[in-house]
């Protein structure tokens, strides 16, 4: 088995979708005109959408199970530059390095209340 995507509820749909944008560098495209608002979101490297953001009333939690947090591998080498984006951007976010491997990751807080980890392996 493969991970296709994640699905994401939430009753601020643009908010949500701004955050996933900025801080992981996704886009917006294609989706199939549902009856129901949202947005699917691409990696810049091309593929499949690889988030899909649900509109709804409901506050999240109300009607699906929990969700600890996502995790992304990124490039070791835009660690400095994505953490400092991150610190711009204002959302709340926590620095680790893991101990004897030395990947550093940045857990940053989205406005859907889930976190997303970005992880980034030693730069070369």
């Amino acid at each position: 088995m493969q991970l296709d995507h994640f699905s994401v509820r939430t009753p601020d749909l643009d908010a949500v979708r701004d955050f996933f944008v900025d801080v992981l560098e996704l886009h917006v495209g294609d989706r199939p005109p549902f009856k129901f608002p949202g947005y699917w979101l691409y990696d810049a490297g091309g593929g499949p959408a690889i988030v899909h953001l649900i509109g709804t009333d409901k506050a999240p939690g109300d009607d699906t199970g929990a969700v600890d947090h996502m995790a992304f591998k990124g490039e070791g080498a835009r660690y400095d530059e994505i953490s400092a984006k991150i610190e711009r951007l204002d959302y709340p976010s926590e620095r680790r390095t893991v101990p004897g491997a030395g990947l550093r990751q940045i857990f940053v807080t989205g406005p859907h209340g889930v976190v997303v980890e970005l992880n980034f392996p030693p730069a070369a």
